[in-house]
């Protein structure tokens, strides 16, 4: 770590000790989708130490985004998220090494990402078929795999669990990949932790314009839950990486 890193992430050292901070300094990362969920772990982990991590999404910022998406405001519509994100990430830690891939991670662009060359892989992707691509190969990567759920349609801080994605129960989301992945004839090669919650609720107002093909219907969502989800995810590193010691 450099010396202004030393400074940056004293309290984190106070708390995990010099040889863990290390550790958790040179651990490599990659979260992909960085909406109302991924953004907020992206700066967890930042936040925290990490200082090599990997940001892949292919879209831009919109004014729908602001109510939840860490990068978003009124002066970054329009803009490429993952570059918005690498800016205030670097801003956070100038000497991290933040790696802004923007594209859409699928079937037809999983070659292009070597998993096994990271520590820890996390998925907080929205499409359903993606979703479920990237859930059969980081299964079977030799990384650490978290995926988040649907944080859509809840308004309870107190409902967000973290469990095994083969005992996720009472999550619509979690429902369709399982059917989507039954369908394709494909299954995790091993069970992985998940972000979820069963708390669905309907949306009051009116739909709105679809922004997003992939998106049958646009559900609400709000931060306060999105963002549990996502710094959950950056626990959840921080947490795998004081179990080892």
């Amino acid at each position: 770590m450099t010396d202004r890193e030393n400074e940056l992430f004293g309290r984190s050292r106070l708390l995990l000790g010099d040889a863990l901070m290390e550790k958790l300094h040179d651990t490599k990362a990659i979260i992909f989708g960085i909406g109302g969920v991924g953004s907020w772990c992206a700066e967890g982990l930042v936040r925290s130490g990490l200082s090599k991590l990997t940001i892949v999404d292919a879209d831009t910022v919109s004014l729908s985004n602001v109510n939840r998406q860490l990068m978003a405001s009124t002066s970054t519509v329009g803009r490429v998220k993952v570059d918005v994100l690498r800016e205030r990430l670097s801003d956070i830690n100038p000497d991290a090494e933040i790696l802004a891939i923007h594209k859409t991670y699928s079937a037809e662009t999983a070659q292009d990402f070597d998993l096994d060359s990271y520590n820890y892989v996390i998925d907080a992707i929205d499409s359903l078929k993606d979703k479920a691509a990237l859930v059969l190969k980081a299964s079977a990567s030799k990384a650490k795999f978290y995926s988040a759920m649907g944080a859509a349609l809840k308004v309870d801080p107190e409902r967000v669990k973290v469990g095994p994605f083969s005992k996720v129960i009472g999550c619509p989301l979690a429902s369709r990949l399982r059917k989507k992945l039954k369908k394709m004839g494909e299954m995790p090669a091993k069970d992985f932790t998940c972000v979820w919650d069963d708390e669905v609720l309907e949306n009051r107002g009116e739909q709105p314009e679809q922004e997003c093909s992939y998106k049958a219907v646009t559900n609400g969502s709000m931060a306060a839950v999105t963002g549990i989800f996502g710094l959950t995810l950056s626990g959840l590193v921080i947490r795998d990486l004081y179990r080892r010691g």
